[in-house]
C-alpha cells in the first residue's frame, strides 16, 4: 500500500444572490462565509457573532426536568451525589464542572473517574458497588452511560438512583435510569445534537441554576472555560451552540482564575491572553489526556479543581512529563501497528493491529495516525489474557460505530461516533470480529476513490495576501473541527529557497515567489519534497502570522504541494 495523493477541493464562486446578501463584508470573507453555508445576512451575522440562532433552553433536552427535580431533592435532603465521568478531557472537564457547581451549593458531592486499565470505559458495576458503600444516594454520569444497560439495572438493584448525561449515539434501547439526557436521542427536540459531554453537563448545571438560588460570586457562566476545554479537545463541530460556548469559554480563559489552568498554560508555553482553540487542541488537551492514557485521570481532575499554587504546579509538571512519555510510546506503537497491519494484508481496506505489549491508553492515537497516513479505517488494540480493548478511527466514507453495531453480538461493550469508537471483545471472538469488520469495509469501500480531501476556500494570487486579510480571518474564530481555518491555493510559484528542518528533518522550510511578492513558508511533514522540488509549484496553505523571539512575520503554512502542470 502506498500513501496516495490528496484531492484538492475548491468550492464554486459565490452566487450573485449570496454576494448581494453579504455585500457589507469584504469580498474574500463573503466567499468564505458562502463556502461554510452562510448565504444570508442573518446567517452570517449569527455565525460571526457566535450566536446559535435558536432556543437553547436546557429543558428542551429529554428528561431534563426529571433529572433536575431529583437533583434538587438530593440537595434539599442532604443526600450524597457522585459525578461519574470519563478519563478523557471531555469527561474530566464535565466531572470538574458539576462537582464544582454542586460544591458551590454546599452539596456532599464526589467526582469519580474510572481507571482506564483496571476498569475500562464507562460505568462498571464494581464502581457502583463502591459508591453505594460510600453512602452515595445519586449517581450522575457525564460523557458516558448511554449504552450501559446492565450497569443501569445493577444500580437499580443496589437502590442507587442514576441520571445519565451523555452525548454519544444511543443504541436501540435506553438504559433503565431515572433520567437519560442525550441530545442524540431519537425523541430529542433539542436543536443542537452535537454538544460535547461537557456541553451536556453545562446544560444540566444551567437547568439546576435556573431553579435554585445560585451564589452570586460564582454564576453559571463562570464554568464556560471547562466547556471550551472539553468541547475543543473532544473534536465536536465548532458550529452552532458549540461555537457560542467555546468563544465565551476562551474569553474566560484569557483571564484565568483557576490556578490549575494557569499552571497548565505555563508548562504548555501558552500565553493566556492569546489562547485559541488551536492551543487547546494541541497544547492543553494532550497534556490533560496524558494522565488517563498512562495512569489515572484523577490527577487531571485535581488539577482543574485545585486552587493550591504548589499542588497545581506540581501536577502540571507531572502531566508535561507524562505527555512527553506518551508521545514516545505513541511513536513506537504506531510503527509496530503499521508493520502488523500491513504484513497481514498490504491492500486491506481496514487496518487492524493488536498486541499484548501495546499500551491501551495510546492505541487510539496510533489508530488516528494510521488513518491519517493511509486514509483507511484503523483499529489498534491491546490484548490481555481474556479480552482485547481497542480504539478505532475512520474516514468519511465509513461510519465506524455503525460497523460495530453490525458486530454487537461479538462485543462485550462498545460505543462512539462516526469517525471514532472503542470496544472490548473477548479474545475467542477476536478472529471473527476482524474478519467481519474487514468484510464490512470491503463491502462499503471497494471501488471507491479513497484519497483524503483537502478543502480550500479560494484560489488567490499572492498579491491578495495583505495584513488586513488576517483581521477578517480572525472573525472566523474559534476554528477547529467543523469550522476549519481558511485555506487558499496559489499556483505557479517559484521556490527560491528550500531546506528540511526538525529533529528528523521531516519538515520543510521554503521561500516562494510569483515574481512580484515573496513569502516564507513552512510545510510540516512534507520534507520529502526537498530532494525533488519542481521548478514551479502549486500550494494549498493557510495564511498566518509567525511569531519568533518577539518578531512577527507573515507566513504561509503549507498543507500540500503539487508540481505546476
Amino acid at each position: 500500500m502506498t500513501i496516495t495523493q490528496k484531492h484538492w477541493q475548491i468550492p464554486p464562486r459565490i452566487t450573485p444572490e449570496a454576494d448581494a446578501e453579504l455585500h457589507g463584508y469584504p469580498q474574500i470573507l463573503r466567499q468564505i462565509l458562502f463556502n461554510r453555508g452562510y448565504s444570508t445576512h442573518e446567517q452570517a451575522r449569527n455565525f460571526l457573532e457566535a450566536s446559535s440562532g435558536f432556543d437553547t433552553d436546557p429543558f428542551n433536552l429529554p428528561d431534563m426536568r426529571a433529572a433536575v427535580e431529583r437533583i434538587l431533592y438530593a440537595i434539599h435532603h442532604g443526600q450524597k451525589i457522585a459525578i461519574y465521568g470519563d478519563y478523557d478531557v471531555d469527561g474530566v472537564t464535565a466531572t470538574a464542572l458539576l462537582v464544582q457547581v454542586l460544591n458551590s451549593l454546599h452539596v456532599d458531592v464526589i467526582g469519580y473517574i474510572p481507571h482506564r486499565f483496571n476498569e475500562g470505559y464507562g460505568i462498571n458495576t464494581a464502581a457502583l458497588d463502591q459508591l453505594k458503600e460510600q453512602g452515595v444516594d445519586l449517581v450522575i454520569t457525564v460523557d458516558c452511560g448511554i449504552r450501559s444497560l446492565e450497569e443501569a439495572l445493577h444500580a437499580q438493584a443496589l437502590g442507587l438512583d442514576l441520571i445519565i448525561s451523555d452525548h454519544h449515539t444511543p443504541g436501540d434501547e435506553l438504559p433503565a435510569a431515572l433520567a437519560v439526557i442525550d441530545p442524540k436521542r431519537s425523541d430529542s427536540q433539542y436543536p443542537e445534537i452535537n454538544l460535547a459531554g461537557v456541553g451536556v453537563a453545562y446544560k444540566l448545571a444551567s437547568a439546576i441554576a435556573s431553579q435554585i438560588d445560585f451564589p452570586v460570586n460564582a454564576p453559571i457562566g463562570d464554568y464556560l472555560d471547562f466547556v471550551a476545554l472539553g468541547t475543543v479537545a473532544d473534536l465536536v463541530p465548532l458550529v452552532g451552540e458549540n461555537r457560542t460556548l467555546v468563544r465565551a469559554g476562551l474569553k474566560l480563559m484569557r483571564h484565568p482564575r483557576r490556578q490549575g489552568l494557569l499552571s497548565l498554560m505555563g508548562v504548555s508555553g501558552i500565553q493566556p491572553e492569546k489562547i485559541t482553540a488551536t492551543d487547546i487542541g494541541f497544547g492543553l488537551g494532550p497534556r490533560l489526556n496524558a494522565a488517563g492514557r498512562l495512569d489515572t485521570a484523577l490527577d487531571a481532575l485535581t488539577l482543574l479543581t485545585t486552587q493550591d499554587l504548589l499542588k497545581a504546579g506540581e501536577i502540571a509538571q507531572q502531566l508535561e512529563i507524562q505527555n512527553r512519555k506518551r508521545q514516545s510510546i505513541t511513536r513506537d506503537i504506531q510503527a509496530q501497528a503499521e508493520a502488523l497491519a500491513l504484513a497481514e494484508d498490504p491492500e486491506a481496506l481496514l487496518l487492524f493491529a493488536a498486541h499484548p505489549d501495546f499500551n491501551a491508553g495510546v492505541v487510539g492515537l496510533a489508530a488516528s495516525r494510521l488513518t491519517e497516513q493511509y486514509y483507511r479505517p484503523a483499529v489498534v488494540g491491546q490484548i490481555d489474557d481474556e479480552y482485547t480493548r481497542a480504539s478505532c478511527r475512520s474516514i468519511t466514507e465509513f461510519h465506524i460505530t455503525e460497523a460495530l453495531d453490525q458486530c454487537a453480538d461479538l462485543l462485550e461493550k462498545y460505543g462512539g461516533h462516526a469517525a471514532a469508537a472503542g470496544f472490548t471483545v473477548h479474545n475467542r471472538n477476536l478472529p471473527e470480529l476482524i474478519e467481519r469488520l474487514k468484510s464490512l469495509a470491503k463491502e462499503e469501500l471497494s471501488g471507491q476513490d479513497l484519497h483524503p480531501t483537502l478543502h480550500a476556500d479560494a484560489e488567490l494570487p499572492l498579491s491578495a495576501l495583505k495584513p488586513e486579510l488576517l483581521e477578517y480571518l480572525d472573525w472566523l474564530q474559534p476554528t477547529g473541527y467543523g469550522n476549519p481555518q481558511a485555506a487558499f491555493v496559489s499556483r505557479g510559484l517559484k521556490v527560491t529557497q528550500s531546506r528540511t528542518v526538525g529533529s528528523d528533518q521531516s519538515h520543510l522550510k521554503l521561500t516562494v515567489t510569483d515574481g512580484q511578492l515573496t513569502f516564507d513558508a513552512i510545510a510540516f511533514r512534507l520534507g520529502e519534497w526537498h530532494s525533488h522540488m519542481p521548478p514551479r509549484i502549486d500550494i494549498l496553505y493557510r495564511f498566518e502570522i509567525n511569531e519568533f523571539r518577539g518578531k512577527k512575520t507573515l507566513q504561509l503554512n503549507v498543507k500540500d504541494i503539487r508540481s505546476t502542470q
